[in-house]
């Protein structure tokens, strides 16, 4: 038996108008970094939002992480569906498993109102795979948000193949209420579109790390320093429009040939990986990451992502 009725009594359209005059109800399943963040993007944008968890400690570190910015009214943390309520949309955001996300997904839509959006905040997991223990898979779609989700504007919405149209338009439409960048994909492959970007970026790094090139500190100011912010300006197409396409075939005839192209994983990330080299979670990883700078570097990082974004011009809104 549902927790709601199947008659959306009460339910509110997720529409410009009414995110100005009534608070539209989301619930976050997850209360992990990604979730609380996803929280927060909601209450600070008008939105009254349940987090659902079913680990006390996790939900626990989100209320703290919280608590200082919200209330009672526009936040509730809870471990059990029984507790949730009635809500507009649901966005699933626990760990990247196909099998754990189906089972999370085909218990929300037992529980909310079948009239209720229900999103997947994954990476690149086939949405279409995601759909299959659904019993109304048209309403259901990616959102492929990136952290920190409250800050980053971007969200890649993914349609699986029995989405609804109405289903694309209400999501964009909430994700242009909280301040997003909604980029809709014509059609749902692993890794969508940044992280397949980000993963062929990442391979010709570590290609040039393998063959002595150059060393992690300087390829990460190489990056930066150049192609990063040229890239946060315009983006890859509008960049090779300005550069000439003439220029960038004539580069990529004799250059192709030489990029790294393997269809495994990289042997220096294997041996980091068994190393126990895990990055800032484990104090290396390609740098040092001392106990003592994670949440100084957050806030440093937060702040040069807001500088930098409120430096983009009006013609790039």
């Amino acid at each position: 038996m549902r927790l709601l009725s199947s008659v959306a009594m009460g339910r509110t359209p997720i529409t410009k108008e009414n995110f100005m005059r009534s608070s539209i109800r989301g619930i976050v399943i997850g209360a992990g970094t990604m979730g609380t963040n996803l929280a927060r993007l909601m209450f600070r944008n008008g939105m009254t939002v349940t987090v659902l968890d079913i680990n006390p400690d996790v939900l626990a570190q989100c209320h703290q992480a919280l608590q200082s910015e919200s209330n009672d009214q526009q936040v509730r943390f809870v471990n059990d569906w029984a507790e949730v309520g009635e809500c507009e949309v649901v966005v699933e955001s626990v760990t990247e498993d196909l099998t754990l996300k189906q089972r999370v997904l085909k218990e929300a839509e037992h529980y909310v109102d079948d009239a209720t959006l229900i999103l997947t905040n994954t990476s690149g997991l086939p949405i279409d795979e995601l759909a299959e223990v659904l019993v109304r898979p048209e309403r259901f779609l990616g959102a492929h948000f990136f952290n920190p989700a409250d800050l980053i504007p971007a969200v890649e919405v993914i349609p699986g193949r029995l989405t609804s149209a109405n289903c694309v338009e209400q999501t964009i439409d909430l994700l242009r209420q909280l301040g997003k960048r909604p980029a809709v994909l014509k059609q749902s492959v692993p890794g969508f579109v940044a992280n397949r970007i980000q993963h062929a970026l990442m391979r010709e790094c570590l290609a040039l790390l393998e063959q002595g090139v150059v060393g992690a500190e300087a390829l990460d100011e190489i990056v930066r320093y150049s192609i990063g912010i040229r890239l946060a300006i315009n983006g890859p197409l509008r960049q090779r429009d300005l550069n000439g396409l003439d220029t960038h075939l004539n580069i990529s005839r004799y250059l192709y040939r030489d990029l790294d192209n393997r269809a495994t994983p990289s042997s220096l990330l294997e041996e980091l990986v068994a190393q126990g080299h895990l990055g800032r979670k484990s104090g290396r990883g390609f740098h040092e990451w001392p106990d003592d700078n994670g949440e100084t570097y957050d806030r440093q990082e937060r702040a040069l992502l807001e500088g930098l974004l409120a430096l983009m011009t009006d013609e790039h809104n």
